[in-house]
């Protein structure tokens, strides 16, 4: 296979849509924690996960695989834009004057613009082969919210969002987007599960949370025997889904950098956008090809991983989601209404978080304003404008290489794109966050 990457011409593209995800927990010498009953504390079953997941989607979450074929049905929708390119970013080394030589593995040319269509159109599959024909969800930023939509108008699932009262406020074009889609969307909390009426009872003025819509969308799903919920992040399935990004990544990284990766970073809200980067790195790393450095960016207002503990928690407020074992800020953390919406979540997927105490992944919180400032830099050197969420990585990696003589290899992941946004970066560039 020959590379078309020049110095005139950046984008990799040469390489297939993978025909497997890739399970990098097979693969570590630890297990990952189970999930826990939370009456019980025994391990869940199939039949506990039974009235919230399709039947494929269970046994991804708990399988002993290290390889998963894609169905062919995922696939050929993946094929509308996938492999997503990787990008030397050439003009963002000049202007940090670092030796260091940036790709960039862009997910923002998805059907919705982010990496959230990889986990929404296989979960959407699956509940189709089960006969599912409503799934209810959670979203944060709506990125989320509107890869479930479209995926849901593909295969014939009507969907219903929670999106977080902050962002659904702030960013009412996600709103439209998974509306025009035909997807049903409410701001969270709402009056219209016994969760939401709870909250709004006791703070009647909250901003919401990622936790609070999970409990409205679990919620919604339980009551409803035609129902089932999906997920946008943290869960083992989602982040199996999400590793078509650092298969191609590591494939297409191949064809102009023969060591592979000295680092690779990627913004963590639940886990799933740098999990699916950098998991299949981690592959190369456990196999002695190469020795990355990952970094997990998240935000100062919501760090987990710097910031949180290593325990059991519930992955909602109103403890309606299994135990996970994960870092956590606790269930009742509500964060700062900050402009990275997909990141303002409490916990950590047991998957990252399992690797974060391994010593295999490394966390770093990240200022609002510094973020946006590497945003804006990136989107006035290359063109794109970042999300919010993608601007903590972009910012984690400058920290890291700029006026650098190391010529490092390294790779950000740059998890959709800002278009949507542009109202926090109107603020930001008027001197307001």
């Amino acid at each position: 296979m020959t590379s078309n990457a020049t110095a005139e011409s950046p984008d990799i593209t040469s390489v297939e849509v993978p025909t497997h995800w890739y399970n990098l927990a097979a693969e570590l010498s630890e297990p990952i924690p189970p999930h826990l009953h939370p009456g019980t504390k025994e391990p869940v079953g199939p039949e506990d996960l039974a009235p919230l997941f399709p039947a494929g989607l269970i046994a991804q979450e708990v399988t002993p695989e290290i390889y998963i074929e894609i169905p062919e049905p995922v696939r050929e929708v993946y094929k509308m834009w996938r492999p997503s390119p990787l990008i030397r970013a050439r003009r963002f080394e000049q202007a940090l004057n670092t030796k260091a030589r940036i790709y960039v593995k862009y997910e923002g040319v998805s059907p919705v613009g982010s990496h959230k269509t990889n986990s929404a159109v296989a979960q959407a599959y699956y509940n189709s082969v089960d006969g599912v024909k409503k799934l209810t969800t959670e979203t944060g930023a709506g990125q989320w919210g509107s890869a479930l939509a479209f995926a849901g108008a593909l295969f014939d699932i009507d969907v219903e969002v929670w999106q977080v009262r902050a962002s659904y406020e702030s960013k009412p074009y996600r709103r439209h987007l998974i509306e025009t889609y035909g997807g049903t969307i409410h701001s969270s909390p709402s009056e219209l599960t016994e969760a939401g009426r709870a909250i709004l009872a006791a703070t009647p003025d909250t901003t919401g949370s990622l936790g609070m819509a999970v409990s409205e969308a679990v919620e919604a799903a339980v009551k409803d025997p035609q129902a089932r919920y999906a997920l946008g992040s943290v869960l083992n399935h989602v982040v199996l889904h999400q590793s078509v990004i650092g298969l191609e990544a590591v494939e297409q990284l191949a064809l102009v950098e023969s060591g592979g990766a000295d680092l690779v970073v990627g913004c963590a809200g639940g886990g799933s956008n740098l999990a699916g980067l950098a998991f299949p790195f981690l592959r190369e790393k456990l196999h002695g090809r190469s020795d990355p450095k990952v970094l997990a960016a998240e935000p100062s207002a919501c760090p987990s991983i710097t910031k949180g503990e290593y325990r059991y928690d519930h992955g909602d407020v109103a403890g309606l989601t299994p135990l996970l074992k994960m870092h956590t800020l606790g269930m009742d953390f509500i964060p700062d209404p900050i402009h990275a919406g997909g990141l303002r979540y409490h916990g950590m997927s047991p998957a990252l978080s399992h690797t974060v105490e391994l010593g295999l992944v490394e966390g770093v919180a990240i200022e609002q304003r510094e973020a946006f400032a590497a945003g804006v830099l990136f989107a006035r050197t290359q063109g794109i404008v970042p999300a919010p969420e993608s601007t903590h990585a972009i910012a984690a990696a400058v920290a890291q290489v700029r006026d650098s003589y190391a010529e490092d290899v390294v790779v950000i992941g740059l998890s959709g794109h800002g278009q949507l946004d542009l109202p926090a970066y109107s603020e930001f560039l008027a001197g307001n966050v």
